[in-house]
């Protein structure tokens, strides 16, 4: 047996530095420590959840490195061959070489696409910290090898089974030299010996044909059913010839009462050598589904442009006096949705969509108060005072970036609770990720070309497969039972995105538009941020700068967060070769929107400031109208139906309704002959005429409420009439009728018996009935929810890179022993009496030796650091710190010790 030391994937902390000329790493410390700080900042940007806080120095962020939250995280980061490389390096001997992978991941036949695809794949795990080692010498994070290799419990992605040596560990010698003599080796003194030759027999091709080959037909139908997994099966106490065949001969092996498994090694020999029934090294690629003139495309995106701003203003002009409460547990109701369905004219999750919309860019909300509904925000007057392009844009850029998924509304969550629109439980941390990818595959074909959706879906499933199978869920993530899948909830968000990109017209008849692409300019493509650059600051918030007076304590960037809101830049963070993560600045949002903007504009219609009125009493508007011209109109007449022209129908009703609003009969003309390119036709004349004779001749006030007419007989009428029966109606005098009902319930009982009543104030005057505007308080839109720590900015990296070097200098430098002092080696600050350290501080001022100290600082957090002392004063020292490679002051009180570093 070997006697090399069992390499680890975590360094201690009192590992030493590697010498220069070590070609192996004994660990993932080593690794890490032998990688250059361009490679360094790769690894903390493409795992950014290392970053907090930042590690100490290099055996920290090995260890972190290696936990199992983070682990699973990256592996579920990235691409389908990517995870399949660490699944073949699971199931390979520890340490495998490079050709060991590409044999397994090949076959015995080989793979061209496989072995041009293997050095990325393998390049993307070592810049993960998820292999370490040289070629020759491959090793898989020990966490990520649990995670991924064979147990009963948790069968391996490859559909693997243990080894034999695994499988036949608990087996009795006698049993194991029973099953190498039946297959026709020759007996050993040892169990190791006789596992060894039993897996070399399974291993040589050759040999393990021939064995086969003498199977009976039933041995080998059951082998093959158990080849490609799972690799577990069950047998009786008395298991029928053809099992008693395998048992004997080892290619089953129990491994629980009644359970037996197939070796690895023999299920290999059957695959042909694969570990993988289909290996997947090439992207599927996007296919075009048909294709169309990119004129013909941007038309009809446009064209849904515009009705997706239509719809967004029909749905908050529904609710502009206040719309549908608020659920207790927050959200819209049922009924309400449907409601609001029905007055957009479409299905309820079309209807959830736009309400979702409006509610991302931040023109719906709550309006707080006691009786708590929804309603539009003053956000919404500016949005609707911009040109048509810019609050398409608005929509669009809010669309792309929320995590609020409309798609869910309907379905149940973990609780078997209805998910309400507008309600909780609906933000999806990967809903943007997948809807810039979505759409970034489709700006990948030529402009015009719609692509296939089921190509678009299987591409996203290759670029982030399911890593863990099922584990996760051990791992601190939620219970699979409580919510959809990973995957499964993906592929739902990215059909959503087709479909939404097309109302929204983002693309046309399934073509990305020329402005949806410009909305996607600056989501950085496939490529990836550049490496993080130095702070050269300060790099601790408690010590002072060289001017050398004291300010607080010399703290280290250990304390430094990730999440520090000063630093932390939004970039691209390429966590995977296939797929970006995506987290564009506020600057770079604009940028696109604006081009989007420019290339929209000229394709929307031009308001009109007219209408075409009609015999029957309809106007038609043949294209979007002027605000004003709008408002007016949809005051005047009701709409009848929508589409490229909308017909506006005049009923008695709806000219009252304007003469309700303060308009005259002359106004009303005066307002159909100006904005009407067709004369009024005599109908509608007599129609408004008519109206206005009647409207007000019937006078309602407060009595509780009363009648007033100067007819007495259109009195006598009303009380005449049986419909009035449930006002209760009386007459106080000749041209009065008093009611126990108020006047609002009068108004609307008189019309409905055909009358033409109008209210009145105290002093006799009519009063206007204008509709009246509810607006919430001022309300930002809603916050996306981050996937995952915030993407650090360079800046960070840089800094963090820095403070990790210096911190792994000050662990690994070699240092002389005090005799006071507490070993190095264990791992400790060190200890030394205030007075030792006063006295070797003074003494390396003078010498400009370098010194080894432990610090705390006021947040108690210790740290150890390399000092070049300068000056010793005041109770302070100011030296040059290597660790943060400036120079700082710190108080001698937090000082817990100090050790003269070694000669060499």
């Amino acid at each position: 047996m070997s006697t090399e030391p069992q390499p680890t994937d975590n360094a201690d902390a009192s590992d030493p530095a590697p010498s220069r000329g070590a070609d192996t790493p004994r660990s993932l410390a080593e690794a890490l420590r032998s990688r250059e700080d361009g490679a360094l900042a790769d690894l903390l940007r493409t795992r950014p959840d290392l970053l907090n806080p930042v590690p100490n120095d290099l055996t920290q962020l090995a260890t972190r490195a290696g936990t199992r939250a983070s682990v699973v995280r990256a592996l579920e980061r990235l691409d389908r061959f990517a995870q399949q490389v660490a699944e073949v390096l699971a199931v390979a001997p520890e340490p495998a070489s490079y050709g060991d992978v590409r044999d397994l991941l090949a076959g015995d036949d080989g793979d061209a696409a496989v072995e041009a695809a293997l050095p990325r794949a393998l390049a993307t795990l070592h810049e993960q910290a998820l292999v370490w080692g040289p070629d020759d010498r491959l090793r898989l994070v020990r966490t990520a090898r649990e995670l991924l290799a064979p147990s009963p419990q948790h069968p391996s992605p490859t559909g693997l089974g243990p080894t034999v040596a695994e499988a036949t560990a608990g087996m009795s010698p006698t049993r194991v030299q029973d099953i190498v003599a039946a297959a026709g080796l020759p007996t050993t003194h040892d169990p190791v010996s006789a596992v060894r030759s039993l897996t070399a027999l399974f291993t040589d091709r050759t040999r393990m044909s021939a064995l086969l080959d003498e199977a009976p037909a039933d041995s080998v139908e059951v082998l093959s059913r158990l080849v490609w997994g799972p690799p577990y099966g069950q047998v009786t106490a008395d298991p029928a010839r053809h099992l008693r065949w395998l048992l004997d001969r080892g290619l089953l092996l129990p491994t629980a009462p009644g359970t037996v498994v197939l070796p690895r090694e023999a299920a290999l020999h059957l695959r042909g050598g694969r570990a993988h029934r289909t290996p997947e090294p090439v992207p599927p690629s996007i296919e075009a589904a048909r294709e169309y003139r990119p004129q013909v495309v941007d038309a009809a995106a446009a064209g849904q442009a515009y009705t997706a701003l239509a719809t967004v203003e029909e749905l908050l002009k529904d609710w502009d006096e206040g719309g549908p409460a608020v659920l207790r547990a927050g959200g819209l109701s049922v009924r309400d949705l449907k409601r609001t369905a029905v007055a957009l004219d479409t299905s309820e999750p079309l209807a959830a969509f736009w309400v979702e919309l409006a509610y991302a860019a931040g023109l719906l909300a709550s309006d707080g108060e006691a009786d708590e509904r929804y309603a539009a925000t003053p956000a919404y007057d500016a949005w609707q005072e911009l040109p048509a392009a810019e609050r398409w844009a608005a929509l669009a850029t809010a669309w792309l970036a929320a995590t609020r998924t409309a798609g869910l509304v309907g379905g149940r969550d973990g609780k078997d609770r209805t998910l309400s629109a507008l309600g909780p439980h609906l933000d999806r941390s990967t809903a943007p990720e997948v809807r810039h990818r979505v759409l970034a595959l489709a700006a990948t074909l030529s402009e015009g070309t719609a692509p296939a959706p089921e190509s678009l879906l299987a591409r996203l499933r290759w670029e982030r497969p399911s890593a863990s199978r099922g584990r996760a869920a051990q791992d601190g993530a939620a219970n699979p039972s409580d919510s959809p899948t990973p995957q499964d909830l993906r592929s739902r968000i990215a059909q959503w995105t087709l479909n939404e990109a097309e109302m929204l017209g983002v693309t046309g008849r399934g073509a990305l538009s020329s402005h949806g692409r410009a909305l996607l300019s600056g989501t950085g493509g496939d490529g990836a941020s550049s490496s993080g650059t130095s702070l050269s600051g300060r790099a601790g918030g408690d010590s002072t700068s060289s001017s050398g007076r004291p300010g607080g304590d010399g703290a280290s960037l250990s304390g430094l967060r990730a999440d520090s809101a000063s630093l932390a830049e939004p970039r691209v963070d390429s966590t995977s070769s296939s797929e970006p993560r995506v987290d564009r600045t506020s600057a770079e949002r604009s940028l696109a929107a604006a081009h989007a903007t420019r290339l929209l504009a000229p394709l929307l219609p031009e308001p009109l400031d007219h209408v075409l009125l009609q015999a029957d009493l309809t106007a038609v508007a043949p294209g979007p109208l002027e605000r004003p011209l709008g408002d007016a109109l949809a005051v005047l007449a009701d709409v009848e139906s929508k589409g490229g022209a909308t017909v506006y129908r005049f009923t008695p009703g709806s000219v009252r309704r304007a003469l309700d609003a303060g308009q005259s009969a002359s106004d009303l003309h005066a307002f159909l002959t100006a904005h009407s390119r067709t004369p009024v036709p005599q109908p509608l004349a007599y129609l408004i005429d008519d109206v206005a004779r009647k409207h007000g001749h019937l006078r309602i006030g407060a009595a509780s409420a009363y009648v007033r007419c100067d007819d007495e007989a259109l009195l006598n009428e009303i009380l005449a009439d049986k419909r009035a029966q449930s006002l209760r109606l009386r007459r106080l005098a000749p041209t009065v009728l008093a009611a126990q009902a108020d006047p609002g319930t009068l108004l609307d009982g008189l019309r409905a018996m055909g009358f033409a009543p109008a209210a009145e104030s105290a002093e006799g005057d009519v009063l206007i009935t204008r509709a009246h505007a509810h607006r919430t308080p001022p309300r930002s839109a809603p916050e996306p929810v981050p996937d995952g720590p915030p993407l650090p900015g360079d800046t960070l990296i840089g800094a963090a890179v820095r403070a990790i070097r210096a911190g792994d200098l000050a662990s690994t430098a070699p240092r002389k022993e005090a005799p006071t002092s507490t070993s190095p080696s264990d791992g400790n600050l060190p200890r030394t009496t205030a007075a030792e350290t006063l006295a070797t501080m003074q003494a390396a001022v003078l010498t400009g030796e370098a010194l080894w100290i432990g610090y705390v600082n006021a947040e108690g957090t210790a740290s150890q650091r390399v000092i070049a002392p300068v000056r010793v004063e005041g109770g302070f020292v100011t030296a040059y710190d290597h660790t943060a490679d400036e120079v700082r002051t710190y108080p001698l009180h937090r000082v817990t010790g100090v050790a003269e570093l070694a000669d060499e």
